[in-house]
């Protein structure tokens, strides 16, 4: 009988990830505790330490990028409602 794959919520990824950021613990330690593999939290801490530094990233030049293409998605939108006859 095959055993379904455990998925784990993003949050409880946090969790362990900044638990093994911190290094008050070891990662099997860690592993353990939350009855996960040690391979697992070695990925989730990388993939954190990836992703932090755009956490501070200029996040007013992101929302007027994606407010332009926005803007630019309704004109042409509007642009197809005025050519219909």
């Amino acid at each position: 009988m095959k055993r379904s794959r455990q998925k784990y919520s993003a949050s409880f990824k946090a969790r362990v990830a900044l638990e093994a950021v911190k290094e008050q613990s070891t990662v099997a330690e860690i592993a353990r505790r939350h009855k996960v593999n040690a391979n697992l939290v070695h990925k989730w801490k990388k993939g954190l330490l990836e992703k932090l530094p755009g956490v501070f990233e200029n996040s007013a030049a992101n929302t007027t990028e994606v407010s332009n293409e926005r803007e630019a998605e309704l004109l042409r939108k509007v642009g197809q409602l005025l050519r219909q006859p």
